[in-house]
């Protein structure tokens, strides 16, 4: 993938997450003479210390913000309120206006939670908000900020990501069926798995046009971008392992229960299903379809790459 800039300036928040790792990766099919890159972990920049974000855009003086660090312990959000709000909203509220300040783009990621899940069809950039759980609030307080903070910015909404690192469902369930012949998988979410891989190419691809682009430009604003096509967890773990095999792994039973017969600490969306017509429209980038996503990464897991 080529980005058509000469020596982009890119500072990312995160470094070792999901999308921050994808976005290392992709990198390698840039080429460093098209852009410099400087990824912060926790311990160059702790979201959690006022300040510390808006000194670091000031010193390194990007031409494009990438936020890719948030608190993403659904559950344990319950009971660290003030910690999520801290790195999810206000921590977004400072990258957001240094960003402005140094007058560079910010492309921030948000997630499907910020909805409440009763809608029967996929949710568009225009429908309510009504997040149920104290992460999805923290998440609609960042999107809030980015959006006021800095005129040259978009927020991209995402659901259900997964990659061959860190923690998510697909390993997961890759590790519980080396573990068990039977899982009880929900059945009763729907949404659209969204490979970090896939996450990242579109961030580095919608970069040059994003930073050569004028602050009354149509394309500032909030956006959806996920997997193509929807499925249950269920569903997704049945598609998994149907791929899987291929590559030797174990295939358990697949037992289809309902969200009571699996409580959590933080509810759910029903339904997180997100509709990406503007972004395709906007940046002519289509997603992918989530099957076709998961075999690359599972290719990778099987290989020298995986976690």
């Amino acid at each position: 993938m080529a980005c058509g800039v000469a020596e982009m300036r890119v500072l990312v928040f995160g470094q070792s997450g999901q999308l921050a790792r994808a976005l290392q990766r992709a990198l390698q099919s840039v080429g460093t003479g098209q852009m410099r890159i400087r990824f912060l972990d926790r311990a160059a920049t702790d979201l959690l210390v006022p300040g510390q974000a808006a000194e670091a855009i000031m010193a390194d003086r990007p031409e494009l913000v990438i936020n890719a660090a948030a608190y993403t312990a659904v559950d344990d959000a319950e009971d660290n309120r003030e910690t999520a709000f801290r790195i999810n909203g206000a921590a977004m509220g400072e990258i957001a206006a240094a960003a402005a300040a140094v007058n560079a783009v910010l492309i921030h990621i948000s997630t499907d939670y910020v909805f409440d899940g009763t809608k029967a069809g996929a949710y568009v950039e225009i429908d309510p908000v009504n997040p149920v759980s104290t992460y999805g609030a923290s998440k609609r307080a960042g999107e809030i900020v980015a959006l006021a903070g800095n005129p040259r910015t978009v927020v991209i909404r995402t659901s259900w990501v997964y990659s061959p690192w860190g923690k998510n469902f697909v390993l997961t369930m890759l590790r519980l069926a080396r573990e068990h012949p039977r899982l009880r998988i929900v059945d009763d979410q729907i949404g659209n798995p969204t490979s970090a891989l896939d996450l990242a190419d579109v961030c580095l691809a919608i970069a040059p046009r994003l930073i050569s682009a004028r602050s009354e430009s149509q394309l500032w604003g909030l956006y959806h971008y996920s997997g193509g096509g929807t499925c249950s967890w269920a569903g997704f773990a049945a598609g998994l392992f149907g791929q899987s095999a291929r590559f030797h792994t174990p295939v358990p039973t697949v037992d289809r229960i309902s969200s009571t017969d699996y409580p959590t600490r933080a509810p759910r969306p029903a339904n997180s299903a997100l509709d990406c017509t503007k972004f395709e429209t906007m940046f002519s980038l289509a997603p992918i379809p989530w099957p076709t996503a998961l075999a690359r990464v599972l290719e990778m897991i099987a290989g020298p790459e995986g976690a």
